[in-house]
């Protein structure tokens, strides 16, 4: 149903701008949520990157307090229980670090302790649980972070069991002091209001820094702890009506976590101001519209009148010269106008062209299919013979046609044409060689040299080199140049192991096809062979009679 049935085009013209509102608007509230999730997903992204990247620097702390207990248990003075040595020579060794090393037995007895000098009175580890579990594992382990008896300050500890050769010992531990790890922390690239913390394996804040920092030992906020669910990831919470989001992530190998929080409303300001201004560029882009669909509208009314003149014109087949317009899209379709109509004349010319080509091509064809039928009929003893003779070389031809269909009756390779006519003796190209240089054919030659090439295996299979299961055949070309005069392109069929070549009594249609037609067909010249070691075919004719020339139909 038409809505102004019959009414000038000043009346679209309200249409026009409502056309123009409803898109804009749709898009800008799509922007405008897309850019809001987007918004989120950034903050989600930073938080997890930042959360990861925190877990990094912390696990090449722990990696390198891994590395040095792994190097102080290879310590030959420890297998050989001088103890005072061992002593001496580590803490000598970590004097420039904050690295502290502590041998104890299986009940946590400490050994020695580089904190003191040795032999000072030591008592039992502080941390027991850490102890036994790294003894039952038998594995490098992390402890919980706890306040040290000797150290008096909150430190963690990095467990290793000694080996079995070590004459005195259970475990040697290095142990470094909590408020290092809070040097790897930084929220310079959170949000504003954001924190972040590293976490023992029971939910203790190792180091915190941020507004809502715990002190070293702190139970961290269990309402957020909950909340992590796997290895690594992103969780929303509402703790206190204000809306948290936090990233965190596992150390890789070992039992802590990486968190960084900080409520979501830090990043809705961006949202906001990005709301607004998108608000306000909508609001101006719909007034450009507004101005544009009047504007069009007038012009339209101007011009579709000479549009109608065009069409009139093209409509009595003739060729239509395009109006100028002012309004740019009518301009295009005068134009387009104008090319439909000369490209019109053009394709009933070309139609008759392609009719022509075609019936000039059928002809071709027939004469190829008669001039078969005809030689193969002279030669055939029984009507079975001559059926299965002209079968195979009109199927030949056939592949031809279709190697030349698929090239849209353009130029084909000669070695396409070699493999294509090759197909059809199915295991015996296994035993085909071929060698030269690139020759496009074009379709004249394409289909002469398939039927030649169909002869020549035909007879390889026969009495030839492909009749016995150690022949082979090999296939050669060349472009000969001349001084004197133009190229030629030498092929070279070439049967080897097979049974010795006997020279036919009797001509039939194949000798006919690979000697007398190749010549006539392609000006040439065709020696053959018979020898003991095998049938050889070469051809020798002008290239021009293959690839032919630019202007040639």
């Amino acid at each position: 149903m038409r809505l102004f049935p019959n009414a000038p085009i000043g009346a679209f013209l309200v249409a026009i701008v409502i056309a123009a509102i409803a898109p804009i608007l749709i898009f800008v509230v799509l922007v405008l949520q897309q850019l809001e999730d987007g918004q989120q997903e950034a903050l989600e992204r930073r938080a997890l990157r930042d959360a990861r990247s925190l877990a990094s620097s912390t696990n090449q702390l722990l990696r390198d307090m891994a590395a040095n207990i792994r190097l102080v248990a290879s310590d030959p003075e420890l297998e050989a229980g001088d103890l005072q040595n061992f002593h001496n020579r580590t803490q000598s060794a970590l004097r420039h670090s904050s690295l502290f090393v502590i041998l104890v037995e299986e009940n946590g007895q400490q050994l020695l302790n580089t904190r003191v000098p040795f032999g000072a009175p030591l008592g039992p580890i502080s941390n027991m649980k850490s102890l036994a579990s790294a003894l039952e594992s038998q594995q490098l382990t992390v402890s919980d972070v706890f306040f040290g008896k000797t150290s008096k300050q909150w430190v963690f500890n990095v467990l290793l069991p000694t080996p079995p050769e070590t004459r005195s010992g259970d475990a040697l531990i290095i142990t470094r002091n909590a408020a290092e790890v809070a040097s790897l922390i930084s929220t310079d690239s959170l949000p504003e209001g954001w924190s972040a913390a590293i976490l023992d394996s029971a939910g203790n804040v190792v180091a915190s820094v941020g507004p809502d920092q715990a002190d070293t030992g702190e139970t961290f906020d269990e309402r957020l702890l909950d909340s992590f669910e796997s290895f690594s990831g992103v969780t929303r919470v509402t703790i206190d009506g204000e809306k948290l989001l936090s990233g965190y992530t596992r150390l890789p190998g070992w039992s802590w976590n990486a968190v960084a929080w900080g409520p979501i409303g830090s990043g809705q300001e961006a949202i906001r101001e990005t709301w607004r201004s998108l608000i306000l560029g909508g609001l101006f882009l719909l007034a450009i519209a507004v101005f544009a669909a009047y504007l069009v509208a007038r012009q339209i009314r101007k011009s579709i009148i000479g549009i109608a003149g065009m069409a009139n014109e093209m409509g009595e087949g003739k060729i239509v010269a395009p109006i100028n317009t002012p309004v740019r899209e009518i301009d295009t379709v005068a134009k387009a106008l104008s090319t439909a109509s000369f490209d019109r004349s053009q394709a009933e010319d070309q139609i008759r062209l392609i009719m022509r080509e075609l019936a000039h091509r059928t002809k071709n064809q027939l004469s190829l299919v008669q001039a078969a039928i005809r030689q193969t009929a002279r030669n055939a003893e029984t009507i079975a013979d001559f059926n299965r003779s002209i079968d195979a070389r009109i199927s030949g031809l056939g592949r031809s046609v279709d190697l030349l269909t698929s090239e849209q009756w353009a130029a084909v390779p000669l070695e396409t044409v070699i493999r294509s006519q090759m197909e059809f003796f199915g295991d015996f190209t296994a035993r085909l060689e071929t060698s030269g240089q690139t020759v496009l054919l074009k379709p004249e030659a394409t289909q002469n040299l398939g039927l030649i090439l169909h002869e020549l295996a035909t007879n390889a299979v026969k009495y030839g080199a492909w009749s016995v299961p150690t022949g082979r055949v090999s296939i050669e070309w060349d472009i000969v140049r001349h001084p004197d005069k133009p190229e030629d392109l030498e092929i070279d069929w070439l049967e080897i192991g097979g049974p010795p070549a006997v020279e036919p009594t009797r001509k039939g249609f194949g000798s006919q096809v690979v000697v007398s037609h190749a010549q006539a067909v392609f000006w040439g010249a065709v020696t053959t062979q018979y020898g003991e070691k095998g049938f050889r075919w070469k051809l020798v004719a002008p290239l021009a009679s293959f690839i032919g020339s630019k202007d040639e139909e």
